[in-house]
């Protein structure tokens, strides 16, 4: 069976509660549960962390036995090089994601700093870019 990581990073443990005009409603904990339930064939592991040397941590941890990370690094994205190089350290290819679109929002969000490491990025489609994510490791 396949295994994939999906990685969270600052604040993304208010999903749900937070800024609901941008995150929606739904918690990460009901995100994660139905992905189970519509991949069955895949193992899905999540972790979050406000931490970004965990975030580091669990991709090395991972990152050379799994089929696929999908990371949202959260506000990581825009500053760290660190879990860039992280990500192009270890075989798993990645792809980011974003619940909001970063484009329609605050200039900083406009560049990621993790982008080029990883095999894509999804972003603006809410909750549906992890699935997206996954669909996209699986083919």
């Amino acid at each position: 069976m396949k295994k994939i990581l999906i990685i969270n990073g600052p604040n993304l443990n208010l999903v749900g509660m937070r800024e609901p005009e941008v995150y929606g409603q739904v918690s990460m904990d009901q995100c994660i549960g139905e992905l189970r339930i519509l991949f069955p064939e895949v193992t899905l592991d999540y972790f979050q962390s406000n931490i970004e040397g965990e975030l580091i941590d669990k991709i090395q941890q991972v990152g050379f036995d799994y089929a696929g990370i999908v990371i949202n690094a959260g506000g990581y994205s825009h500053t760290s090089v660190a879990i860039h190089d992280a990500i192009k350290s270890v075989t798993a290819p990645a792809i980011e994601v974003h619940i909001s679109n970063i484009f329609a929002r605050e200039e900083y969000r406009h560049v990621s700093l993790i982008a080029s490491a990883c095999r894509g990025m999804i972003c603006g489609l809410g909750l549906s870019s992890y699935r997206l994510a996954i669909e996209s490791l699986l083919s």
